[in-house]
């Protein structure tokens, strides 16, 4: 295989997750972190949780964790609440707005990647690693932090 052939096959990667986030963006109006962090919201205890629960979830500073759920907020889609015991801390709560938004966005990229990868026999699964961590390796960012989500736009 050339490496024009690879080069492509990741354009094609990077491509497809870029315009399933345009997609959800002008379909239903919401980010891929935004839905991120709604399905996070819709599995955690009753429905709510923190602000600092959610930035480790997404692995995302404060800053753009803030601004998703300002976000979501001005949207209805979420509630910030004070915490009973420890009025200084605010959950962060789904709205059954947002929960009804959430039941009819599609399966994201890397809900059906992760269904798929689950399917593969395991010496498949090994090669797989082993070609990526290669890449990696070769474009020198095993530094770079990353979730195991599949996003781009982050600040959004």
């Amino acid at each position: 295989m050339e490496t024009t052939e690879i080069l492509i096959k990741i354009r094609k990667i990077v491509r497809s997750i870029d315009i399933e986030s345009k997609k959800i963006q002008k379909e239903y109006g919401v980010s891929i972190p935004q839905v991120l962090c709604l399905h996070f919201l819709h599995g955690s205890p009753n429905y709510q949780s923190t602000q600092g629960e959610i930035r480790t979830f997404l692995n995302l500073n404060s800053s753009t964790v803030s601004g998703i759920i300002d976000r979501l907020e001005k949207k209805g889609l979420v509630a910030r609440l004070p915490r009973s015991g420890d009025k200084r801390i605010m959950n962060i709560a789904l709205t059954s707005a947002g929960d009804k938004l959430l039941n009819t966005i599609p399966s994201l990229l890397h809900e059906q990647l992760s269904e798929k990868l689950q399917l593969l026999e395991r010496d498949e699964v090994i090669k797989v690693q082993e070609g990526l961590d290669i890449l990696v390796r070769l474009l020198n960012i095993e530094q770079i932090d990353a979730s195991p989500l599949i996003t781009i736009n982050i600040d959004s």
